[in-house]
């Protein structure tokens, strides 16, 4: 129903650009994500939870708001940083959803209120847009977002945070139905209307879930690293932002101009599909997730230092074999010739520059 009012109204993404899908697409599938969370919880949860739950709700809705305005008339970066600044301080101020302690990490335990709020919002405004970047092929940002729902949505229900529990698993079953469409060949995006929604929660969440988790009593399923964890749960756009951000920096660009540099970009080039990067990252993140659990009574001192050794390895090791991977497509590859020339000299053959050009592989 969605995708048949979106393409009436003509609201398509349109291909061209850094953009890579070759022919329209229906956008703002968000839409349909955040009406289905908005049904769940008017409908399953009771007063005394929409009251807990009260401006996290408003500051969903004005990220959301703020993403489908994007996906109707383009903001500037300005604009959407005011809306985000909006949105998120209304959760970490007055729903108090903040880093309150680093839990004994370099000796700190209780942070000052005001260092605190400033690294909450930095932290969500960080991630929000990181994973709004990672939004660039069919089904990843979906499979991410779903890895992490289903983890948080486990433990918040066994550590008795139900209602944050209920939240993440809406978005569980939002993220399914709305994936029987996005996956490739996807029939509609989600847009920033989606990727805004998604990536504001699931950063919210992991706030929440470093709060809950230093005050779950001992003996329940309690993380000795729970900065860590939290970084692990988001750690494909975490990396793919950081990494980015650090080869625009090296090469003299501004680390906000837009380009093809994304750890999916570079995956895509190795031939695989859409649907196989998805699953890749997505199997990478489970790995990380793994590795998390089973070390959850390693504290942070350890696990940081361990957690961002494995991936600046993998990442070190991911660039070298990519551009292996390409030279030898590249090498492989059959030489397109223009057509023969019988002007002049029979059987001369002229090669079209720009083809020449076109056979130069760009990895920045």
């Amino acid at each position: 129903m969605l995708i048949f009012f979106i393409k009436k109204g003509n609201l398509l993404d349109k291909p061209g650009g850094r953009k890579i899908h070759k022919y329209s697409v229906p956008s703002m599938g968000g839409i349909a994500i955040f009406l289905a969370l908005l049904g769940g919880v008017l409908i399953w949860l009771n007063f005394q939870q929409l009251v807990e739950i009260r401006f996290f709700m408003m500051g969903l809705g004005i990220m959301f708001i703020l993403g489908l305005r994007d996906d109707l008339v383009e903001l500037t970066a300005y604009q959407k940083l005011i809306g985000q600044l909006i949105a998120i301080i209304t959760v970490v101020v007055l729903g108090d959803v903040r880093i309150h302690s680093f839990y004994g990490f370099l000796g700190i335990d209780e942070l000052p209120i005001w260092f605190s709020y400033s690294l909450t919002i930095f932290s969500i405004i960080g991630l929000t847009n990181a994973f709004n970047l990672i939004d660039g092929l069919d089904g990843l940002a979906s499979t991410l977002s779903l890895i992490t729902f289903v983890f948080l949505g486990s433990w918040f229900i066994y550590s008795d945070y139900t209602t944050y529990g209920f939240i993440a698993f809406t978005f569980v079953g939002a993220i399914l139905s709305f994936m029987v469409y996005n996956w490739h060949p996807a029939k509609i995006f989600m847009g920033d209307t989606g990727s805004l929604t998604l990536g504001f929660t699931l950063s919210v969440l992991c706030i929440k879930f470093i709060e809950a988790n230093g005050t779950v009593p001992e003996g329940m399923f309690k993380f000795d690293a729970p900065l860590t964890t939290s970084i692990v749960l988001m750690i494909v756009p975490f990396y793919d932002t950081l990494r980015v951000f650090i080869r625009r920096a090296s090469k003299g660009k501004s680390p906000m101009a837009a380009d093809k540099s994304h750890v999916h970009h570079f995956l895509l080039r190795m031939g695989f599909r859409h649907d196989q990067v998805a699953l890749i990252l997505g199997s990478v993140k489970i790995l990380f997730i793994l590795i998390a659990i089973a070390s959850y009574k390693m504290p942070d001192i350890v696990m940081i230092p361990l957690v961002g050794s494995a991936v600046i390895c993998a990442g070190l090791i991911l660039d070298k074999i990519t551009l292996k991977r390409v030279k030898d497509i590249v090498r492989d590859s059959p030489k397109v010739l223009s057509q023969r020339s019988y002007h002049g000299v029979r059987g001369k053959v002229k090669i079209d520059k720009s083809v020449l050009k076109s056979e130069k592989v760009n990895l920045n």
